[in-house]
């Protein structure tokens, strides 16, 4: 197969834990031909087909300690060709670029999803990564969350933590922990937090009942074309840190599912699936679900090297499960 990785820049990859990284080594394992692009790379010329400038890759093996260690000389990609060719090219389009969901990603979904139009297979799908924001989309499922509230209103927070006492606010936006807060039965900066995040009634905050269990860890769970991995990675707070985001330092533990684990995961796993999200992870702390993530779920090489559990081949066997149906269905 010819898969197009659509992605962030190469140089800024950590490829000692980055997730894209181990899907394209498994692919080129396997004989398939790896491509990368980065948004920008993509445009739509009038009366033609969805198209970008695409670099074929090869993927080296290297000293992943040296990497990890920040010592590495070595490249980790070697440049094959440089060419322009339409997405509906290529086999498969793999979209895996890193949150934020600013306008641009956006606009890069309805890009992708032209290219559909035109032939193409990308996963996940553009439209669901569009309908499913990944903070937002866990009040589709009430019977698996905590108390939880999106709103505008400083005064609605206000009454959310009355109830609650214990609480957590977040915008809408973040990603690797970033705006999380904390406020307990006192209230303690309570305004200037909402001050903070809500601009006035101009920005929504979500706001959570605090989970003690995420001492024990945020359980970041796998489900690929609905079915679910076996091994969660639990990011565990370290220190006096609220959060368990590796971004922040949180300590990533892989354990094997509880049975609430995979009940949780089963049922949304089903649903979302359906929706054309091959790839989902689940943050669930305790017994809860607290964000269901879409655009580049991570945790692959950790799970890996804990457990022995290979992600990445689970999810290439995936886009060649979906191949194989496809060039049946137009034999």
């Amino acid at each position: 197969m010819k898969l197009l990785f659509v992605v962030d820049p190469l140089a800024s990859f950590k490829i000692y834990k980055d997730t894209t990284y181990v899907m394209m080594r498994e692919a080129q394992r396997r004989g398939h031909e790896v491509s990368v692009c980065v948004p920008s790379d993509i445009f739509w010329l009038q009366g033609g087909r969805v198209t970008a400038q695409v670099e074929t890759i090869a993927l080296p093996e290297v000293d992943m300690a040296a990497y990890a260690a920040g010592s590495a000389t070595e490249a980790w990609w070697q440049l094959q060709q440089v060419h322009t060719l339409a997405l509906a090219d290529f086999d498969a389009v793999l979209m895996r670029k890193d949150p934020p969901f600013d306008s641009e990603f956006f606009y890069t979904t309805h890009l992708l999803s032209q290219a559909e139009r035109e032939g193409a297979k990308v996963f996940n799908k553009p439209a669901a990564l569009r309908d499913h924001p990944e903070k937002l989309d866990i009040l589709e499922f009430p019977e698996w969350i905590g108390p939880t509230l999106v709103t505008r209103d400083p005064e609605r927070i206000r009454a959310f933590h009355a109830e609650h006492g214990d609480i957590i606010l977040k915008p809408l936006d973040g990603m690797g922990g970033m705006g999380i807060f904390r406020v307990g039965a006192d209230g303690m900066n309570l305004g200037s937090i909402i001050e903070t995040l809500n601009d006035h009634g101009r920005t929504s905050v979500m706001v959570q009942r605090y989970i003690p269990a995420i001492k024990q860890g945020d359980k970041r769970i796998l489900i690929i074309d609905g079915q679910v991995v076996p091994y969660a990675l639990a990011r565990i707070p370290q220190g006096n840190e609220i959060r368990g985001n590796m971004a922040v330092g949180g300590k990533a533990v892989a354990q094997l599912l509880s049975a609430r684990d995979v009940q949780i995961a089963e049922a949304i796993g089903a649903r979302l699936a359906a929706r054309g999200l091959l790839l989902i992870g689940l943050d669930v702390i305790g017994d809860f679900v607290t964000e269901i993530n879409v655009t580049s779920p991570t945790g692959f090489q950790e799970i890996f090297n804990q457990t022995g559990c290979d992600v990445a081949a689970l999810y290439i066997d995936a886009i060649e499960r979906r191949q194989a149906t496809w060039l049946s269905t137009n034999a």
